[in-house]
């Protein structure tokens, strides 16, 4: 109809594309027929598989960290856009209480009876070492604003994400029960057992430290669960040992991850 339409394609051949397009519309269709339309009315005809596929596997810290970790790791380096989701209790909690990869030292579990004498596996690192792996750490009891932020942004992140999420359990056994869960999170992230971070490839600040600096009470964290406790009683001497072993390298692991901060900041 416009006069554009009639100088790029004659008068004769816009009057006819104009009688046409009518005579279209009349019959109640939604598109024209030309090759544009056809080929948008097609797709459209399929929209129901053009929606953002959320895909979620969950486990626990045995699965992710010992008998799982070769297909965990074969889904991080895939680079799909897959989210694995850890839950990191720091022992077989399914099995029995055996010691996991994940176990802390000087904790007492199955196999390790005496206190487990070497330090946890940082799953997180290993994951981050790609560069291309959403990773997080979090704990919902201590922050769970930070817990919620995680978890939107690995679902926005195009390509592989871990988020590991610290899960006290049964196993632990906490003053007064699990009824203190998530009061338990929070003495952890605040006494430095228990980091939290966020580490997103597609950010322009990279890693970020979501943890504050720890503000003591260490050893009484510990002593609150009594897979740490009994090491006392049973063992008070190796406990002594252990026990400084294990603040040590908290301490340490918070000095790496400020390094970090540091590091991604450039």
């Amino acid at each position: 109809m416009s006069g554009a339409a009639k100088t790029v394609l004659g008068e004769e051949a816009a009057a006819a594309g104009l009688a046409h397009a009518q005579q279209i519309k009349a019959e109640g269709k939604q598109f024209c027929d030309c090759s544009a339309c056809s080929l948008v009315s097609e797709i459209l005809s399929k929209k129901e598989y053009l929606s953002k596929k959320s895909v979620w596997i969950f486990g626990g810290d045995g699965w992710a960290y010992d008998i799982g970790f070769g297909g965990v790791d074969h889904i991080l380096a895939s680079g799909e856009d897959v989210n694995i989701f850890v839950f990191d209790t720091e022992v077989y909690s399914n099995t029995g209480g055996q010691a996991s990869k994940a176990s802390n030292i000087g904790q007492v579990a199955q196999f390790a009876a005496a206190g487990k004498e070497i330090k946890s596996k940082s799953l997180a690192e290993i994951a981050m070492s790609y560069g291309y792996v959403y990773v997080a750490q979090v704990a919902m009891g201590a922050n769970a604003a930070q817990t919620l932020k995680a978890i939107q942004e690995a679902e926005a992140y195009h390509g592989p994400s871990l988020i590991i999420g610290y899960a006290p359990c049964e196993m632990h056994s906490i003053k007064g029960g699990m009824a203190n869960c998530q009061k338990e999170m929070k003495r952890a992230v605040d006494c430095g057992y228990w980091n939290m971070f966020r580490f997103n490839p597609a950010a322009e600040k990279k890693f970020t430290l979501d943890s504050k600096a720890p503000a003591g009470g260490y050893q009484e964290f510990l002593m609150n669960e009594a897979r740490y406790s009994r090491l006392t009683r049973e063992f008070p001497d190796r406990a002594t040992v252990l026990f400084e072993k294990n603040e040590e390298n908290a301490k340490a692991r918070y000095e790496h991850l400020l390094k970090l901060v540091e590091l991604y900041s450039k």
